[in-house]
């Protein structure tokens, strides 16, 4: 039994919020609080944008996830995730889904469901994106915005744990929205196995 003293929090007046600096993407602000309890702190925030992310976990007829490696400008390097995107504005995030599919691995999907939406590092980003899962696949290539091609990588689903344990496969992102998929894939494989 998992037991819980609820609180009844309220929130935190604003003092004052303040732009401090702004780039294409990003715009930070500065947030003065006041807390319930008297408590004064200034807060730093990327808060929430237009555009909220997507992310793919799609499994193939050959019970495959296909899965990406990419340039990661914040560590300088490529690394392994699943198809993602931005949601453009007036498109749904399973529309969105079946997008970034076709520009990021050349592949449609006859069946795409939402899963669940994420909040990505909430103390410091207003940021959130869409587990989306897509089979029943077929070729379906659309131009991206990405600055090269993008690497398609197959991975047996029946991997699955392996791939999640992967030094090589770390994306927290990537990993959550596995996790949110894993009996949709467990049924998959079962279906195929039986």
């Amino acid at each position: 039994t998992i037991y819980s003293e609820k609180l009844i929090l309220k929130l935190p007046e604003i003092l004052n919020k303040k732009t401090v600096a702004r780039s294409r993407l990003f715009k930070i602000e500065t947030l003065d609080l006041l807390f319930s309890n008297g408590v004064e702190r200034t807060y730093e925030r990327l808060p929430a944008g237009s555009r909220q992310g997507v992310i793919v976990v799609a499994v193939n007829d050959r019970d495959e996830l296909l899965l990406t490696r990419e340039y990661a400008a914040g560590f300088h390097e490529y690394q392994l995730s699943l198809p993602k995107g931005a949601i453009d504005d007036h498109e749904s995030a399973v529309a969105a889904g079946a997008r970034e599919l076709a520009e990021e691995v050349g592949f449609g999907a006859n069946n795409v469901e939402f899963v669940k939406t994420l909040t990505v590092a909430p103390g410091h980003m207003g940021y959130e994106i869409s587990v989306v899962f897509a089979t029943d696949l077929y070729p379906n290539e659309l131009e991206g915005d990405e600055p090269e091609p993008i690497e398609l990588i197959k991975w047996p689903i029946s991997e699955l744990d392996t791939l999640i344990e992967s030094d090589d496969f770390r994306e927290g992102r990537a990993i959550a929205a596995l996790a949110l998929c894993k009996s949709r894939i467990k049924r998959i494989q079962s279906r195929s196995s039986g």
